[in-house]
């Protein structure tokens, strides 16, 4: 069990600092609470987002499924082809599939928004960025883990034939 009130929040590390434009964009400040907790299939964490920023790209899950409840502030929901408005006590579903339910939450208010974030943790993950298009391939490590993570990134128009160089 863990209060909200104790979650320390995160500024990014250099490593993970944002290029140029993109840091005027994101805020990337998260509270980390599964370890804490001690949960084992779920991911939880606690994302703060100043005013006018975001906290990731608009993207999609092909079998992670998150859940995203509005603790405090204003914001806006892209959800596919769609916008909605988002305030405190808002909960908001996000299952996987593809451009169709790609999301992003973005700080439209004027002060904080927080929200707590829950996910299935799947271990291995495909991503979709519309807005960039990229697609990332994951295979992570569950909370608390420290085995070796795999990330890789690309752009969607640099596919190639499966058979290439076999």
């Amino acid at each position: 069990m863990l209060n909200l009130d104790d979650v320390a929040i995160q500024s990014p590390t250099s490593a993970q600092s944002l290029p140029g434009a993109t840091a005027e964009r994101y805020d990337l400040r998260r509270g980390e609470i599964s370890t804490r907790i001690g949960a084992r299939k779920l991911g939880y964490r606690l994302t703060v987002v100043a005013p006018g920023k975001r906290a990731c790209p608009f993207h999609s899950h092909r079998g992670e499924e998150e859940m995203f409840f509005i603790l405090e502030g204003r914001g806006e929901l892209r959800l596919g082809d769609t916008r909605h408005a988002l305030r405190a006590g808002d909960v908001v579903a996000c299952p996987c599939g593809g451009p169709e339910t790609a999301h992003q939450i973005i700080n439209t208010g004027d002060t904080e928004l927080r929200y707590l974030g829950v996910s299935t943790m799947e271990p291995v993950e495909i991503c979709e960025y519309p807005d960039s298009g990229k697609l990332g391939a994951y295979a992570e490590t569950q909370p608390g883990e420290n085995a070796q993570a795999l990330r890789h990134l690309c752009r969607m128009e640099d596919a190639c034939d499966y058979w290439r160089g076999e």
